[in-house]
């Protein structure tokens, strides 16, 4: 990892994880074009990574089957609940909720077949504790800005695609503050990319929740505001070209940066979940994490 004048420190090994066996999806006729969806490019963008970096298989496994029900309730929820929504500041509807409570289940089975076994293990516990309860946890989730437990991490997984659904829906109004928040649904960025402009790059943040994209000064934390220059390090690793670990000694933080100007093809989403071996180094080096991303790291 190395900044502009520091030498590179060294990355603690990550110990390889199992490979995971990630079927092919998107199958079409030759002849055809099809549109392909945001989760079509990061369920793509995942395959490849996955057979990149064997140590980030088994995640990006389970994301690729997390995406694919993402999916399928993004367009099941706009279908059934067409009025649409200004913000995700408020609590959910009883409708909402009936409607969102009902289709939980089928997504803790796909955390319990193909994810951790910490994570298998919880949704197997919530599998028997009834809809009352996922009503109450999914109440919980949406009004939470930051999940405080693996059962927060879980709900907002699953409610992710509604809050992106709603954002869809209404237009983004930029907000000037001194650090990062969306201005959708006021919660803290997962990550930021940088986006070629003229002859350098645009900066971005994007929502750890609703996935809002709106843009954000370069040289300033996004998570206290601070600007001066000398106190905002940029380190890099070789093996993740296209990653940034942007932090900030003042208040000892760092956000992750997809750098699109160095690989177009990059999905921000899940180039990030690939690079945890980089969260490992920053939090050796004494820096927390803005938010943790979809996954909850």
């Amino acid at each position: 990892m190395r900044s502009c004048n520091t030498p590179a420190p060294r990355l603690t090994p990550v110990a390889a994880l199992p490979a995971y066996n990630i079927a092919r999806i998107l199958a079409g006729a030759d002849n055809c074009p099809m549109t392909v969806s945001p989760w079509q490019r990061r369920i793509q963008r995942a395959q490849e990574l996955a057979s990149q970096h064997p140590f980030a298989a088994e995640i990006l496994g389970f994301y690729i089957h997390v995406a694919r029900f993402q999916e399928n309730l993004h367009h099941q929820l706009g279908a059934a609940l067409p009025r649409p929504s200004a913000s995700v500041n408020s609590e959910l509807t009883r409708a909402e909720l009936a409607e969102l409570s009902s289709r939980f289940e089928p997504f803790l089975a796909v955390a319990e077949a193909h994810g951790p076994k910490p994570l298998a293990e919880l949704s197997h516990e919530l599998h028997a504790r009834g809809r009352d309860f996922w009503s109450e946890l999914l109440q919980g989730g949406w009004t939470a800005h930051s999940p405080s437990d693996a059962h927060g991490i879980l709900a907002q997984a699953f409610l992710q695609p509604y809050a992106e659904l709603l954002r869809s829906r209404a237009p983004l109004h930029p907000i000037q503050t001194d650090y990062a928040l969306c201005p959708f649904c006021n919660r803290k960025p997962a990550l930021g990319v940088l986006r070629q402009m003229g002859d350098g790059g645009a900066r971005s943040m994007v929502c750890s929740f609703c996935v809002a994209e709106w843009e954000f000064r370069r040289i300033v934390c996004p998570g206290c505001g601070e600007e001066n220059d000398q106190k905002l390090p940029v380190f890099t690793a070789s093996g993740f070209d296209t990653i940034r670990v942007e932090c900030c000694y003042a208040c000892k933080t760092y956000i992750k940066t997809v750098d699109l100007t160095k690989n177009g093809r990059a999905e921000p989403l899940v180039d990030e979940l690939a690079s945890a071996p980089l969260d490992l180094w920053a939090r050796e080096h004494g820096y927390a994490k803005l938010h943790s991303n979809l996954l909850g790291m």
